[in-house]
């Protein structure tokens, strides 16, 4: 076991570990990107939101390229391009400059969380998987978990420039490093075609199990991610009216609580496996309880703001346990179409709620302190709500069906 951590687990940890920094970074650099470039909230949601857009635009190729190609390879070679991305990044004059940058990062680490997933489901027993996908997610945490007082601290030397300069060196050694490690994989030759294996994912879109818990995920991710990556940032500095540091301290916070969110709810998923309670039980539990957290958040509860945050981080996990679910109703070789295609829902929805919060905050003048009314950000978090409570009712008017076709 020791050896799978060292060639396989590490080096795709370290991949998602910059991919989750790549995302979150936004928010503690957008007030910077604001001011030096003059960005509006919906310029900045439509920037920070290239990142999902070329992850969702990828996805099916991804699938079928996991279901073809050695893991190691994809892994490599995509990473490459978001070296591209972070040194444009660190060169950017424009907006239309930066939104080419975010999307050449998104594509370029679009693999590091399903080239894992798929390589888990290769080397280690099934049993196992709801475990490790945990650690594996613990480790994009800690990549959030980097992306906010840590940053906050090198802007103040180096500034956002900089640290994207060196966000492409640490990623040009992670592609090495994985084409290097990752076991090379002894793929037969491919008797599927093409077209086959576009109806592998048509088969899954429309499979029962798939389309009854795929919406219930994807709107509980989508508000998660999009909050998280951006949104967060923005409320605690003009809804609560922060300074700059310690805005950043609570998003720490709130990425601390995402590392251990993946970790102990991948290991709660494990343990309860045994006596016959499956990881789509706990998302679904989880959800409905983040859905309380963000209706404390969006009413602006008197309750303990860091407890409020780190429950927000702990709990948001809990829609990513969906994946080892679904990855257990199909066969191994659909795995990699299978994840990409829960992929492809979840990004395609965070590009368009992270873009479309901006233009609702937008919709409103600015105060007085020349930044949005809370009213503006309460619309905006309230369209997520909408969504996961839809997600929520969907998924219990699809129950009895999903419980006689669950293996």
């Amino acid at each position: 076991m020791s050896l799978f951590f060292i060639r396989i687990f590490y080096p795709l940890a370290l991949g998602y570990y910059l991919s989750y920094f790549y995302r979150t970074v936004n928010a503690v650099i957008a007030p910077d990107l604001i001011v030096e470039l003059d960005l509006s909230a919906a310029d900045m949601g439509w920037v920070s939101s290239a990142y999902f857009a070329s992850f969702a635009l990828f996805q099916i190729p991804l699938g079928i390229l996991l279901d073809r190609v050695e893991i190691r390879r994809i892994c490599a070679a995509l990473l490459l391009f978001a070296v591209l991305g972070a040194v444009i990044f660190s060169q950017a004059q424009s907006v239309g400059m930066l939104w080419f940058a975010r999307f050449c990062i998104g594509l370029g680490v679009s693999a590091c969380l399903m080239g894992a997933f798929k390589a888990y489901v290769i080397w280690i027993p099934a049993e196992r998987l709801p475990l490790v996908n945990g650690l594996q997610l613990a480790a994009g945490g800690i990549g959030a978990l980097t992306a906010t007082a840590p940053v906050e601290m090198a802007l103040q030397i180096a500034g956002w420039r900089s640290v994207f300069l060196v966000l492409a060196f640490c990623t040009l050694c992670c592609s090495v490093l994985i084409f290097i490690l990752i076991p090379k994989q002894n793929i037969s030759v491919q008797k599927e075609s093409i077209t086959t294996q576009l109806k592998g994912y048509l088969y899954i879109l429309k499979h029962p199990v798939f389309y009854a818990v795929a919406p219930i995920s994807s709107f509980a991710l989508c508000s998660f991610i999009s909050l998280q990556s951006l949104w967060i940032g923005q409320w605690l500095r003009d809804v609560t009216y922060l300074p700059r540091d310690e805005a950043a301290n609570y998003l720490f916070l709130a990425a601390l609580a995402t590392v251990l969110g993946y970790a102990v709810i991948g290991i709660i998923a494990s343990t309860l496996l045994r006596f016959g309670v499956n990881s789509k039980t706990v998302s679904v539990c989880g959800i409905n309880l983040f859905i309380v957290i963000q209706i404390l958040i969006v009413l602006k509860v008197d309750f303990p703001v860091g407890l409020l945050w780190f429950a927000f981080g702990f709990i948001g996990t809990s829609g990513s346990l969906m994946y080892s679910f679904l990855l257990q109703q199909f066969e191994q070789k659909l795995s990699g179409r299978v994840i990409t295609s829960l992929n492809l829902l979840l990004f395609v929805l965070i590009f368009l709620m992270q873009w479309i919060m901006g233009v609702i905050i937008n919709l409103w003048p600015l105060t007085a302190q020349e930044t949005p009314p809370v009213i503006a950000y309460q619309y905006a978090l309230g369209l997520g709500l909408i969504l996961q409570i839809a997600g929520v009712v969907w998924y219990f008017s699809q129950r009895s069906k999903l419980i006689a076709l669950i293996k």
